[in-house]
């Protein structure tokens, strides 16, 4: 008789003591607490417990006291526990940079151009002869030399003309301005499934990707729910689902207005979200509506994105829902905005977003 056997499961990536190693799960167990220390540390305990992750030489409290020490934990006098700073807070986003970005893989240096050529920021490996307008510094000099000599032979005094310079190809690096738009409305966290941890760890990643790699580009994050408002990278951590419906329409308005502002050619929208909208703001009142696709919220959302083509901002949709007729309504938004949709799972979405913006900088300047 065929069937299957099961057995106990021995997970083999739990650390087993150290401070770097009890670090790496701290922080991780940081995510999916909202940057409440006092719980992480009560999970990791548990974790001792049941897996021995500590040992006789180094315990739980050498943990704590060494991350009090390092500046990663500071003491709440007023509730007797401790509060993460803003040096766990950094770490937790290069953490989640590593988990997502070493994903990735690797095309090339990684310095994501634009196509367009000529008098630019950066060197790149084409040549070209010299033209009136060339600056002195982009003369590619031993190649120029060379052209000289093959060109008007060795002997005799020296000549190089102007046809035998050689200058080097310049590539503009483009600026790009990024609003992440990421759904906080109760279906983020429905049906036993943790959406929301995923969609912050890809935040906090992007936004310590540009910091490092493209300071000259910008992150503004929005959440929305029943409203929409601008969050700080530092609040990023502390990001909670909360009892909201879903008002897109109102997450958009505000990213427009955002990006507005912003002088940069190059304007985007990312927007990870699991439903629907389902929700307006008339007034001091809101319109809600969680059966089906209300009619009024849909063309509203809909005449929102139309506008966002109008003003040249693309909209690129993270869709971490299968419903068919959700998804339909993503494909009509799509095309009504002429941006892009992914459907991805959970664990693939940060790799998603990073191809998908490292694709979006290599627009020309106009």
């Amino acid at each position: 008789m065929r069937g299957f056997g099961f057995s106990e499961f021995k997970p083999n990536q739990i650390p087993k003591g150290g401070f770097e190693e009890l670090l790496k799960l701290f922080l991780e167990l940081l995510n999916y607490t909202a940057g409440d220390a006092g719980e992480a540390l009560a999970w990791l305990n548990e974790l001792d417990k049941q897996y021995n992750i500590t040992n006789d030489e180094y315990g739980m409290g050498d943990f704590i006291d060494e991350l009090k020490q390092k500046g990663y934990l500071s003491e709440d006098n007023q509730n007797g526990g401790f509060n993460i700073t803003a040096k766990t807070e950094q770490s937790i986003r290069q953490s989640a940079l590593e988990e997502i970005f070493g994903k990735l893989k690797k095309s090339g240096k990684g310095n994501h151009r634009s196509p367009q050529s000529g008098q630019g920021d950066e060197k790149n490996a084409e040549r070209r002869e010299f033209e009136f307008g060339d600056s002195l510094d982009q003369i590619d000099m031993t190649q120029s030399i060379q052209n000289a000599q093959v060109n008007h032979g060795i002997g005799g005094d020296f000549m190089m003309t102007e046809r035998d310079l050689e200058v080097e190809e310049m590539d503009y690096k483009t600026l790009t301005s990024t609003v992440l738009m990421i759904d906080i409305s109760h279906s983020m966290i429905l049906y036993g499934e943790d959406r929301i941890t995923p969609a912050k760890k890809v935040a906090m990643a992007l936004a310590e990707l540009i910091r490092t790699k493209y300071p000259k580009d910008t992150l503004d994050i929005v959440v929305f729910g029943n409203d929409a408002w601008p969050i700080t990278l530092q609040d990023l951590p502390y990001l909670q689902v909360g009892p909201y419906h879903t008002n897109t329409y109102a997450g958009l308005e505000l990213a427009t207005d955002m990006l507005r502002r912003r002088k940069t050619h190059n304007k985007q929208i990312f927007m990870i979200t699991d439903g629907k909208p389902t929700c307006l703001k008339e007034g001091t009142k809101y319109y809600k509506n969680s059966i089906g696709l209300d009619r009024k919220v849909v063309n509203k959302t809909l005449n929102m994105a139309a506008q966002c083509k109008r003003l040249k901002i693309p909209i690129t949709t993270f869709m971490i829902a299968k419903d068919p007729y959700l998804q339909q309504f993503v494909r009509k938004f799509t095309e009504t905005n002429g941006g892009k949709a992914f459907y991805s799972s959970l664990n693939n979405l940060g790799e998603y977003i990073f191809e998908d913006y490292a694709r979006n900088r290599r627009k020309n300047v106009k």
